[in-house]
C-alpha cells in the first residue's frame, strides 16, 4: 500500500510540475535603483546603486561564474547623450556548493548592490535624467540552476547649475560595495527611486504587438532547420500551406471519436482490467445485483467518475497552464516524465510489482453501502486516479495536444481529456448490468504487458532525448549570441517589433519574425548556417526581417507574442503577411 501512494504522489508530483511551467521555476528578484543625490551638477558624477534582493534559499550567479555553462549577472545600461559610464562595480562573490557539483558556484547570496558611477558633461542642460538599466541573473537553490531572468528599472536624477546643486556628504558608497562591507544603513543614507511604472519601450512593445492584428500568420516553426526544411516552410508559407499532424486536419467529431477509442483500449491495460469485477462487487454492480436496469445505472455512475476525474484535471491543466505545452521546453519536466516512464515499464517487465488487484482486499463495505450511487461515483472517481500508473503516459499525451489545440484557438480542446475519460468508461454500463462482454484476465495478458511495456520504455526514451537535446541547446557562450544578433541587426534586419511591422506595412512586404534568446545555443547555429546560406537568403529577399529578443518567454512582451503565434520554444521563426 505504501508503494501505490508513492505512485500516485509522484503522479500528482509530476502533474503539479506541469501546471506550474514548462520550463523551470521563475525565481522574482526585487531591485531597488538607487542614486547617491537627487540633484547632480553638470561637470560632476553621480554614483548610481542597485539593490537587489532575493528570497531565501536562492542564489545568483555572480558576475563572473566558474561554471561557463551558467549565466552570469550582467548589469546593462543605456545613458542618454552627455551622461557616460565611467565605472562599474559588482561585489565580491562567496562559494556556494550545490548538490552534484563538485566545485562551489561563485555566488550573489541574499541580498546585494551593484554600483555604476557616471560623469555629468559640462554642457549638459538642467532637467530631468533618466537612465534604464537591466538587470539580468540566473538563479540557483540547493539542487538546480533556473532559467535566468531580466529585470528592467531605471535611474532618475536632476541636473541642476552648479549653484544650485545641493551637496550631499555621504561615505563613498562604492568602496563599501568593491569590498563586501554595504549594509543597508549605508545604502540608507542615499535617495531611493521608484522606478517607472512601465518599462522603458513599453508602449513600443505593445504598439508592435497591437500592429499583429494588420498581419496574417503565414506559417510557425521552431527550433533547428536545415537549410532544405527552412526553405521548405518559407514556400509553404508563401503558398499557404499549412503542415498537418496526425490528428491536424481531421474534423472535429474524427478528433473525439480516435480519442475516445484510445480511452476504451485504456482498458485493456494491467492496472484497470483487474479491478473490473472488484469494484463492481464492492459497488454492488453485476449480474448479482438483482436487476440489470439497477446496475447499468450503478456502471453508468461508476464510468462517468471516471470520464468527470479525467475531464477535470484535464480542464484545470489545460486553463490554468494556458499554453501547457511550453513543458515541452523544461529540460527538468522531460527528465521527470523519462524517469516516470522507465518506472512504469519496469512493473509492465514485472521486475517492479504493481498489484492494485490487491486494493479490494483491503477495503470493507458494509452490506447497506452497496448499490448507492454516491459510492459507485466515488469509487469511479479513485479507480481513474488508481489506474493513472498505467495511462499516464496516455493521458498526458492527449493534455499537451489539447493544450496545444486549445492555445491554437480551437475550443473543443478543452473537452478532449473527457472524451478520454469517457472512452474509457464505455464498457462499465454493460459490465454493470451483468452482461459478461468484457475479456476476461488470463495469460494472453503477459504479452499485453510486455508490449505496453516496450511502448512506455519507449516513450521513456523519446522524453529523455528531449531533456538532452534542452540542455544541450543551452549550453552557449551568451556574447556569442549577442554578436551573432548584432551581424544580423547590421545586415538590415531590425530589433523593434514596432519599427519592423511598420515598416513592412508602409512597403507592403511580408515579414520573418526570429524569436531568439542569449542561452539559445540554436539560435546562433541557425545565423551561422541556415540563415547564412544563399539560397536562404535569396528565399528571404524582399521580406522585412526582424530579430525578437524573447530572453524570458513567460515574461511581457515575449509570452504574448508566442502565446499568439503559437510558439512554445526558441528559437521561433514566423512568417507573416500584410492583410
Amino acid at each position: 500500500m505504501r508503494f501505490v501512494r508513492l505512485t500516485v504522489l509522484a503522479i500528482v508530483g509530476l502533474t503539479a510540475l506541469g501546471l506550474g511551467q514548462t520550463s523551470a521555476p521563475d525565481v522574482p528578484a526585487e531591485v531597488t535603483a538607487i542614486v547617491a543625490a537627487p540633484q547632480v551638477s553638470a561637470g560632476s558624477t553621480v554614483q548610481a546603486v542597485l539593490r537587489v534582493e532575493v528570497p531565501e534559499g536562492y542564489h545568483l550567479q555572480s558576475n563572473e561564474p566558474r561554471d561557463p555553462t551558467l549565466i552570469p549577472t550582467s548589469l546593462t545600461f543605456d545613458p542618454p547623450p552627455g551622461i557616460t559610464p565611467t565605472e562599474v562595480v559588482f561585489p565580491p562573490s562567496t562559494d556556494f556548493m550545490q548538490e552534484g557539483s563538485p566545485d562551489p558556484l561563485a555566488v550573489f547570496e541574499h541580498e546585494f548592490f551593484v554600483g555604476v558611477e557616471f560623469a555629468i558633461d559640462g554642457a549638459q542642460p538642467s532637467g530631468e535624467v533618466i537612465i534604464p538599466a537591466r538587470l539580468r541573473y540566473q538563479a540557483c537553490d540547493d539542487i538546480v540552476c533556473f532559467r535566468p531572468r531580466t529585470v528592467d528599472t531605471a535611474w532618475t536624477f536632476e541636473v541642476v547649475p552648479t549653484s544650485g546643486a545641493s551637496p550631499v556628504e555621504r561615505p563613498d558608497v562604492f568602496d563599501s560595495i568593491a569590498f563586501g562591507t554595504g549594509e543597508p544603513a549605508l545604502i540608507a543614507t542615499l535617495a531611493p527611486i521608484e522606478p517607472p511604472a512601465a518599462p522603458t519601450g513599453a508602449e513600443a512593445d505593445a504598439a508592435g504587438l497591437a500592429r499583429l492584428d494588420n498581419f496574417t500568420i503565414a506559417g510557425t516553426t521552431e527550433g533547428y532547420r536545415n537549410v532544405a526544411a527552412f526553405g521548405e516552410f518559407i514556400a509553404n508559407a508563401e503558398a499557404g500551406i499549412v503542415q498537418q499532424g496526425w490528428f491536424e486536419g481531421r474534423g472535429v467529431l474524427a478528433i473525439i471519436a480516435i480519442t475516445a477509442i484510445g480511452g476504451l483500449a485504456l482498458n485493456l491495460t494491467p492496472c484497470v482490467l483487474p479491478m473490473i469485477p472488484i469494484n463492481l462487487a464492492i459497488i454492488g454492480a453485476g449480474a448479482q445485483a438483482g436487476r440489470r436496469r439497477r446496475g447499468l445505472v450503478l456502471g453508468s455512475v461508476y464510468g462517468a467518475a471516471m470520464a468527470f476525474v479525467y475531464g477535470a484535471l484535464g480542464l484545470v491543466v489545460i486553463l490554468t497552464a494556458g499554453t501547457f505545452g511550453t513543458i515541452n521546453a523544461s529540460p527538468w519536466f522531460n527528465v521527470g516524465i523519462a524517469v516516470l516512464f522507465v518506472f512504469l515499464a519496469l512493473a509492465m517487465f514485472d521486475i517492479i510489482a504493481i498489484d492494485f488487484s490487491k486494493l479490494g482486499s483491503r477495503i470493507r463495505f458494509n452490506e447497506g453501502s452497496r448499490g448507492t450511487l454516491w459510492l459507485a461515483f466515488g469509487m469511479g472517481s479513485v479507480a481513474a486516479l488508481l489506474a493513472g500508473a498505467c495511462v499516464a503516459p496516455v493521458v498526458i499525451q492527449v493534455v499537451v495536444f489539447a493544450s496545444d489545440l486549445y492555445a491554437k484557438g480551437t475550443t473543443i480542446a478543452l473537452a478532449l481529456p473527457f472524451f478520454l475519460g469517457l472512452g474509457m468508461a464505455l464498457p462499465w454500463p454493460l459490465a454493470g448490468a451483468g452482461m459478461a462482454l468484457m475479456p476476461k484476465p488470463g495469460a494472453w495478458m503477459v504479452r499485453v504487458k510486455q508490449a505496453i511495456g516496450l511502448f512506455i520504455l519507449a516513450t521513456a526514451l523519446y522524453y529523455g532525448y528531449v531533456a538532452y537535446g534542452i540542455f544541450e541547446n543551452r549550453r552557449v557562450d551568451p556574447a556569442s549570441v549577442a554578436a551573432s544578433v548584432q551581424a544580423k541587426l547590421d545586415e538590415g534586419w531590425y530589433s523593434s517589433l514596432e519599427e519592423g511591422l511598420a515598416a513592412a506595412e508602409a512597403d507592403g512586404t511580408p515579414v520573418l519574425i526570429d524569436l531568439w534568446a542569449t542561452w539559445c545555443k540554436n539560435c546562433l547555429v541557425m545565423d551561422d548556417t541556415t540563415l547564412a546560406d544563399p539560397s536562404i537568403s535569396a528565399a528571404l529577399d524582399g521580406y522585412t526581417k526582424i530579430k525578437f529578443q524573447a530572453e524570458d518567454p513567460s515574461a511581457y512582451p515575449a509570452s504574448e507574442l508566442m502565446q499568439r503565434v503559437g510558439s512554445f520554444g526558441l528559437p521561433t521563426y514566423v512568417i507573416l503577411k500584410p492583410n
